[in-house]
């Protein structure tokens, strides 16, 4: 599959706010030590168009004498376009500092990573350096994050010409890996089967994005990467939420290819879109549960999207069953819900236990922009993470269910609502006691 067309709900947020008044502003700096990009105007410019269809102001500056705390405060993120070489003295490098710790955003552009190698706090954000590259040529992307702003608009895999960086270490242990390089699908590279292109973090009390991306010219007129990196720029911004933790040791129970292993209980079904990796609730009330396998204590990620104010959820812990309303009977719901009580909202253990309602609202995305659950299961105590952020921890103390086994299953809840769902990924974790099947 090639890149798709840009989000429609990313390029929407767009143009509704094109007409309003920018809610936001961006610094774009890139001054140069070393080898100087020339397509760093280009850049300047198409992040300049992005800023006014995003409703972001965008302020563009060679001059390290910028980066003063009062100055700084000023910007939602710092984009590094394509900066090479040791760029900011040591008072420069203090204050931005304190700016990502107080919460600011990076964005690091392909030559960021070619930048300040004297400075540890500036490994650790821009996440890797530079190490080498090859020629100019077509390569293969392999996208891993289907829900961030930057990737969501993407296929599993991307076509793209660019200049294709190494890098001197594999930061995966410490970022969330958006993108990577099929060294296969192209001459040079030198990192071997796992080659990260793109990756975000929260780091220090700050937002993080890099993006190896961003050579040449032609980059900045190309809409996906554009759409990739005004998703960065949100991301950073902080007006678009995602799931930077480091992720490694998940396997995939659907991967957008088919529904092999799954099975439909009750009415209505699952639409299953190829093109796009996902699969969208229709009629109800049903459930689609994941029949190949129990599970005992796990991890279970899934990305998922809403219309309006669409209904839908995520069932743990039920026994096999032909019947929808087991599930609702002996197992638990995380609720997919946008208006009713707390305790049957987004985030909400369906009828036993709501979110922190404050931490859900900080870290929701609207409807039709996807977003990620953790649903951690551990002996009989359910935690919940949305876009990285726990929100719920119950611990279940009824002697009719157990969450110590049971099978996993998304819901159809019935006719208008559409709610979207990819990337189901599952990690099995050590046993934990818990509730009262652990005394």
């Amino acid at each position: 599959m090639t890149a798709l067309p840009a989000a429609a709900s990313g390029a929407a947020a767009a143009s509704g706010a094109a007409a309003a008044e920018p809610s936001g502003r961006v610094l774009v700096f890139s001054k140069t030590a070393g080898f100087r990009h020339d397509s760093i105007p280009e850049g300047i410019a198409a992040l300049k168009e992005l800023g006014e269809q995003g409703g972001f102001a965008v302020d563009a500056t060679e001059d390290a004498a910028a980066f003063t705390r009062g100055n700084l405060a000023r910007y939602d993120a710092v984009v590094f376009l394509s900066t090479t070489g040791d760029v900011l003295d040591t008072a420069q490098q203090s204050a931005f500092e304190r700016y990502v710790r107080a919460g600011g955003g990076y964005v690091g552009v392909h030559a960021a990573a070619d930048t300040e190698y004297d400075w540890p706090f500036y490994a650790g954000l821009v996440g890797a350096y530079f190490r080498s590259h090859p020629a100019i040529q077509q390569a293969r992307v392999d996208v891993e994050d289907h829900a961030h702003p930057a990737t969501a608009h993407l296929g599993s895999r991307w076509e793209r010409t660019d200049e294709w960086y190494d890098y001197r270490t594999n930061p995966r242990e410490r970022v969330r890996v958006l993108a990577a390089l099929d060294e296969s699908s192209y001459q040079g590279g030198k990192m071997g089967e796992d080659h990260p292109i793109s990756w975000c973090q929260d780091y220090r009390g700050g937002r993080a994005f890099y993006t190896g991306f961003g050579h040449t010219k032609e980059s900045y007129a190309d809409p996906a990467f554009r759409q990739h990196l005004l998703g960065g720029i949100r991301y950073a911004t902080g007006t678009a939420h995602a799931d930077c933790r480091p992720e490694q040791g998940y396997h995939p129970i659907f991967d957008g290819t088919s529904t092999d292993g799954w099975k439909q209980a009750g009415p209505g079904a699952f639409t299953l879109d190829t093109s796009s990796g996902t699969l969208t609730s229709t009629g109800g009330m049903g459930l689609l549960w994941y029949q190949a396998r129990e599970l005992r204590s796990y991890s279970l990620k899934l990305d998922w999207k809403m219309t309006g104010d669409s209904n839908s959820g995520v069932f743990v812990g039920f026994p096999a069953s032909d019947d929808p309303w087991s599930a609702v009977d002996n197992g638990y719901e995380v609720q997919i819900d946008a208006t009713d009580t707390p305790d049957r909202t987004t985030g909400s253990v369906y009828g036993f236990q709501s979110a922190d309602l404050a931490k859900r609202d900080a870290a929701l995305n609207p409807p039709g922009e996807w977003n990620t659950y953790e649903i951690r299961v551990q002996g009989e105590r359910l935690r919940i993470w949305l876009n990285g952020v726990k929100i719920n921890d119950f611990t279940n103390r009824d002697p009719v269910r157990s969450l110590r086994q049971g099978y996993v299953g998304i819901q159809n809840h019935g006719e208008g609502d559409e709610v979207s769902f990819r990337n189901i990924r599952v990690k099995d974790l050590p046993a934990k006691g818990g509730g009262h099947h652990g005394r």
